[in-house]
């Protein structure tokens, strides 16, 4: 049934223009046009996790950094259908969608590739747009064990959104 909101929420998203003061507070000036470029439904649902973040009393720049740009990979090649058939072909045998993948970018397999790598395509974004090393790394999903807890709840906020 989550899988089911989800898809609701994606075809139904929407980002009212007050919203950008969240991510102009958690943001460095370079990052906000990375935020900008994500396609609606990823930055509302962006947007969603770091406002559950906040709702649960979590204020740390670089964790709500990395709710804002953990999807910023994806982009506009990652199509519905290439998300819900990640899900659903990943479900049945993630070795056929490896075999899918395909890092080429003017590749049909490149959008796999998107939908199994985006956390490290979207750090190293993050980085060049300048957010810190340790929001790439939350992004990445790897932090130290003192970060674990950080990252838990930015796995739970993403999960719930």
């Amino acid at each position: 049934m989550h899988r089911v909101y989800q898809l609701v929420g994606y075809l139904t998203a929407r980002v009212a223009p007050g919203e950008a003061d969240l991510v102009h507070r958690a943001l460095p000036a370079t990052a906000w046009e990375l935020f900008e470029s994500m396609p609606v439904a990823d930055r509302r649902h962006a947007l969603d996790v770091a406002n559950r973040l906040r709702a649960h009393g979590h204020d740390d720049g670089d964790l709500l950094a990395a709710a804002l740009l953990h999807d910023a990979a994806k982009g506009h090649r990652l199509r519905l259908w290439h998300r819900v058939g990640g899900v659903l072909i990943g479900a049945v045998s993630a070795r056929l969608l490896a075999r899918m993948a395909n890092p080429d970018e003017r590749s049909a397999g490149y959008p796999w590739h998107l939908f199994l790598h985006h956390p490290e395509l979207s750090a190293a974004s993050a980085e060049r747009a300048g957010c810190t090393p340790r929001t790439a790394t939350l992004i990445r999903g790897r932090t130290d064990p003192i970060d674990a807890p950080t990252l838990a709840a930015l796995h739970a906020a993403d999960e719930a959104s």
